[in-house]
């Protein structure tokens, strides 16, 4: 394990580069203020692995979250990064000297090949801990290998491509199934395909990279130290299993078309950059000897699979003659080179470095890097470290070199999420359009910025460009916020000045005719647009001014339709009086914005007419919104502004079905002033229910007790469930009111004797009806004689009660002999049970010699035996094999725990002093032999077998034993 040293010298080593453009606070000319808060993080983080190899690293590879290393010359090390602190240490049981050459890890990260210096290939799969050796390829150095990404799985590699030192290229197969002792080698074919030259002769295949278009076609690039060769062509329909034999075949007469370079480092690499796992590659960069060749990847082009290419020569100090780059990763915009002592970053779009990462002489000689595609991870290792690169952000300046380099569009792809720069760019775009005349362009992208408007606006006056004007302000409108009004009307304002002077000045020439038209429909369609009513509608007055003053009275009324300014015309007829035009202009429109407005003033003129429009408008108009007028009207307390009040919210609460809890409110309310009678109807109707009306019982209830409506209190009340308040305020009202309160609560007995009382009371203490008391405590059960007598006074003769008192006794007498009555039943059901306990006692039956078990069908007093009383007789170990498997499991514990007692208990002996007083020193010490084979009897022999509840609980058993259906089912064949 690292030290903290090591940690802190490798934290003071790490590098951060790249760091964004944007000065940290800044108000650019684009009006977007930047605020760097936190230090941006760098796109290259370096960090040390905590690890310390116990022998030194030969060989790393990484792919798919799987790392693997080989440690000295025998061991490998295999790490899912997903659970790091499990190791996988595997011997490679090697005796010879044979050192390990290269390392080559498959997409999937299922597939590891060791290629040794001997020549010879080992196999790991990741799912296995044994090391394979590849007989087919023994004799050949391995120095690159293509993995077949389209079929390629964790069990089986598919077709790939291997090349050799010796510039042969193989296809091979491997599967990861091991079969036994004699079963398939994991290398099912190796067979050769094709060999590169260079001039010299074959050169060795420095690397392998298979893809496949979206179309079908196949495509293979292979690099040996100065050539680069394309394979492309397409597999036959049918034959994709066959791998790539049909695309090495079409270049046997003719070699492949390739690209040469002069100089040489003695070896070269190829790196890819794909966006996503499994998805094409977009770009390649080639690491050979006068530099790094880079390009785009096009799987449509027929003849190439390689465009845009370019030669980014080496940095200063890097190359043949100085410290040859020793590997090359590619990411979405930079190349890394790893050279012994650093890593230099080269950006892809401008060839300028941007990294200089140096690792300290402790660590060793750098030896390699590779790139993880499926998480965009770096790595790079010495013989005693191990480092892993983060890349964040990689695009966050792309757009400053693309914005560099005029394409526009590239750069607002990458600061889409960043508007500051967006406008930069769209700043830039527009002028480059001004420059070009190209003045419509440079008008809508001047409209996406953030410049000053007074600016852009002066730009095409100078240039006399109206057309452009009205393009720029049309935008600049269409993207205003709806705070921003008096900027609309200003837009507003100017576009339809530009438009009328353009008119004016078209309108007399005849030659302009056309013209004169078309500017005509782009005004109209302007004031029609969509996107601008709100502003038309916002600015409409100023605009009727300037066309007034222009005296375009077409335009004028063409406006006037469109925004549907009735409010105009509405105003204008209230303002002279005229308010049944008024109404009628509303009525014809329908329009309930406006109806809400004007109805305060056409309600105190024309109430009946004003009101049959609104029943007229039905479900259209928010009665809530019309509430205001109608308090204003009625304020007056005239019995004709009241009913009209209550004529449209009973039209609003009866037809339209308002469950709106103010509409019902203020109709209560109505009632109460206006219309007393139809307050308890409209109450009643309402319902009992307090999770059912529409009203507010709290404020239903406050207004009937100001007006005095004792009535409708009662009933709110009961609503409320307070039934001793509406007792007591029925009691004020009407004694039949208060008796039919107190029934209410029915699942309450001792709340309804309550209340009864109640009224009990009332009747005595204040009515003093002795005759009256009597007929309640006839209507409520409940009530006895001894509940209401205290209420009476002294001077009460018996005579009224006598009655009460004699039904109230002959109801208690009722009562006792209903209960003596149920003693006796019970006494002699309780003698009939114990005569039939006797007379069971006394059964017995019959068994002849001839019987047998009802179970195994052997003679039955062969062993001892059960007799039930249904006539079935069992062994006894018979029936206790027959009922042991439907007992619950207790009672098979139960029943084990019985059977190990009674074999442990001592057998009885007869006619010994010393066995009874051992018998009887066993009852002491534990339940005799008795009783435990009389809880046997109760548990086994209860009930029988076959007509007992067991029986019954087994009816879902199948009949034969499903182990041995098979065997019962041949016998019957």
């Amino acid at each position: 394990m690292a030290s903290i040293l090591d940690e802190y010298e490798d934290s003071l080593s790490r590098s951060a580069v790249l760091q964004p453009g944007c000065p940290s606070v800044g108000i650019p000319h684009s009006g977007y203020v930047n605020a760097q808060l936190e230090k941006e993080v760098p796109i290259f983080t370096k960090q040390r692995i905590d690890f310390t190899p116990s022998e030194r690293i030969t060989s790393l590879v990484v792919s798919c979250n799987q790392l693997c290393m080989s440690l000295g010359k025998d061991t490998l090390l295999r790490i899912d990064l997903g659970k790091a602190n499990e190791p996988n240490h595997v011997e490679l049981g090697r005796k010879d000297d044979a050192k390990v050459h290269k390392m080559f890890l498959d997409h999937t990260g299922s597939h590891l090949l060791i290629a040794l210096s001997s020549t010879e290939v080992l196999y790991v799969n990741r799912n296995g801990q044994k090391v394979r050796p590849l007989a087919r390829w023994k004799g050949q150095l391995v120095e690159s290998v293509g993995w077949n990404k389209a079929l390629g799985s964790e069990s089986s590699t598919g077709p790939i491509l291997v090349g050799t030192a010796q510039g042969q290229i193989f296809e091979a197969e491997l599967s990861a199934s091991e079969g036994g002792l004699f079963g398939p080698a994991p290398d099912l074919y190796f067979r050769p395909l094709y060999v590169l030259n260079e001039e010299g002769g074959p050169a060795p295949v420095c690397s392998l990279e298979a893809e496949r278009g979206p179309d079908g076609r196949g495509f293979v690039i292979a690099t040996t130290r100065q050539r680069l060769f394309q394979f492309i062509g397409r597999a036959a329909e049918g034959t994709e299993a066959q791998g790539f034999s049909g695309l090495f075949a079409a270049y046997a007469d003719h070699p492949p078309p390739f690209r040469e370079f002069p100089s040489s480092l003695g070896y070269s690499e190829l790196a890819f950059y794909t966006p996503k796992l499994r998805s094409a590659p977009r770009a390649f960069a080639w690491m050979m000897g006068d530099g790094v060749l880079y390009g785009a990847l096009d799987c449509g082009r027929p003849d190439s699979l390689l465009s845009e290419e370019r030669v980014w020569e080496y940095p200063e100090g890097v190359g043949p003659g100085a410290s040859p780059p020793l590997a090359i990763v590619l990411t979405q915009f930079h190349f890394l080179l790893l050279l012994v002592d650093r890593v230099e970053a080269v950006c892809t779009l401008t060839g300028q470095v941007v990294l200089r990462d140096h690792f300290l002489e402790k660590f060793g000689p750098l030896k390699h890097m590779v790139k993880d595609s499926s998480t965009g991870h770096l790595w790079a290792y010495t013989e005693r470290a191990v480092f892993r690169y983060h890349v964040q952000r990689e695009a966050r300046d792309v757009w400053r070199t693309y914005l560099d380099m005029n394409r526009f569009d590239l750069a607002k792809e990458y600061c889409r999420e960043r508007p500051d720069c967006l406008d930069t760019v769209l700043a830039r775009e527009a002028d480059f359009c001004f420059r070009q005349r190209r003045y419509l362009e440079s008008a809508r992208c001047y409209a996406l910025t953030q410049s000053y408007f007074e600016e852009i606006a002066l730009k095409f006056l100078e240039a006399r460009q109206e057309e452009a004007l009205a393009e720029f302000l049309q935008r600049k409108l269409a993207s205003l916020k709806p705070a921003e009004r008096t900027q609309a009307t200003l837009l507003t304002t100017w576009l339809t000045e530009l438009y009328l002077s353009r008119l004016g000045a078209l309108q007399g020439d005849p030659e302009a005719l056309n013209l004169y038209r078309e500017t005509r429909e782009r005004f109209r369609s302007f004031l029609s647009s969509p996107r601008h009513k709100e502003w038309l509608f916002a600015s409409r007055a100023s605009i009727h001014e300037l066309l007034a003053s222009h005296g375009d009275t077409e335009h004028m009324v063409y406006f006037a339709v469109i925004m549907q300014d009735y409010e105009r015309v509405v105003a204008y007829h209230c303002q002279h009086e005229a308010y049944e035009e008024a109404l009628a202009v509303l009525a014809r429109h329908r329009d309930p914005q406006l109806f809400y407005k004007f109805s305060p003033i056409l309600i105190r003129h024309i109430p009946r007419q004003l009101v049959d429009a609104w029943i007229e408008l039905g479900s259209r108009l928010d009665a809530r919104q019309l509430i205001p007028a109608l308090v204003n009207y009625s304020q007056g307390g005239e019995a004709q502004q009241v009913s009209q009040a209550i004529r449209y919210m009973e039209f609003c609460v009866n037809v339209l079905g308002e469950t709106e809890q103010a509409i019902h409110n203020y109709l209560l309310s109505l009632y109460a002033r206006g219309q007393p009678a139809s307050l308890l109807a409209y109450l009643e109707q309402a319902g009992a229910s307090p999770h059912r009306v529409h009203y507010d019982l709290k404020y239903a209830l406050r207004l009937c007790a100001e007006h005095g409506h004792h009535r409708a209190c009662v009933h709110v009340y009961k609503v409320l469930e307070l039934y001793e308040e509406a007792v007591d305020l029925a009691l004020q009202v009407d004694v039949d009111l208060a008796k039919q309160c107190a029934d209410l609560p029915e699942e309450d007995e001792e709340l309804r004797k309550k209340l009864w009382l109640k009224i009990a009371r009332h009747v005595v203490q204040e009515e003093e009806d002795v005759q009256t008391a009597m007929a309640c405590l006839a209507s409520c059960p409940l009530l006895k004689i001894e509940d209401v007598l205290p209420f009476f006074p002294d001077f009460v003769t018996i005579d009224h009660f006598k009655e009460a008192i004699c039904s109230s006794l002959r109801a208690y007498n009722h009562h006792i002999q209903e209960l003596q009555r149920e003693m006796e039943e019970a006494t002699a059901s309780a003698q009939r049970i114990r005569r039939d306990l006797q007379e069971l006692r006394g059964r017995y039956g019959a068994v002849e010699p001839q019987d047998k078990c009802a179970t195994c069908d052997f003679p039955l007093l062969n062993r001892p035996f059960y007799l039930f009383l249904c006539g079935h007789m069992f062994h006894a170990d018979c029936l206790l094999q027959a009922v042991r498997p439907g007992l619950p499991a207790y009672k098979q514990a139960r029943l084990e725990e019985l059977q190990r007692k009674l074999g442990a208990a001592p057998a009885p002996t007869k006619g010994s002093a010393r066995a009874k007083e051992a018998e009887a020193g066993a009852a002491t010490a534990g339940p005799s032999r008795e009783q435990l084979k009389a809880d046997l009897d109760e548990l086994v022999a209860a009930e029988c077998v076959y007509c007992g509840e067991l029986m019954i609980r087994s009816i879902d058993r199948p009949f034969i034993d499903p182990q041995r259906y098979e065997e019962e089912h041949l016998s019957w064949l």
